[in-house]
């Protein structure tokens, strides 16, 4: 049974930084290629980072420059460091693979930015 325990959010002001934590058990994590989502109140849910098995990474358009995704191979762990936050960055955020399995959506953890 695959679980994603996500943690880290919390209430931060606009300019401020956050690091996200993911933990992973009973996956491939060594190989799979792991992202991190957010869904805002009233939207779809979006992909913000992706790093690969091998360490490759990506990020969407909004995000560049601000975000790092990484990932302990050790300890089963995807961050994503979160920097020069904005308030259109409050959302849930999530970690599932890439592409995302529908059974691996777990409680997710809010980030909330204030202006």
């Amino acid at each position: 049974q695959v679980q994603l325990v996500e943690s880290g959010g919390g209430l931060v002001q606009a300019g401020g930084s956050l690091t996200l934590s993911c933990v992973a058990s009973g996956s491939n994590f060594r190989i799979a290629t792991m992202g991190w989502y957010r869904q805002a109140p009233g939207k779809q849910r979006e992909e913000v980072a992706v790093i690969a098995g091998g360490g490759s990474r990506n990020y969407a358009d909004s995000v560049k420059g601000r975000f790092t995704i990484s990932r302990d191979y050790a300890k089963n762990t995807v961050y994503l460091q979160m920097n020069n936050l904005k308030s259109e960055d409050t959302a849930v955020y999530y970690c599932n693979e890439s592409p995302p399995r529908s059974d691996y959506w777990g409680q997710g953890t809010q980030v909330t930015v204030s202006a």
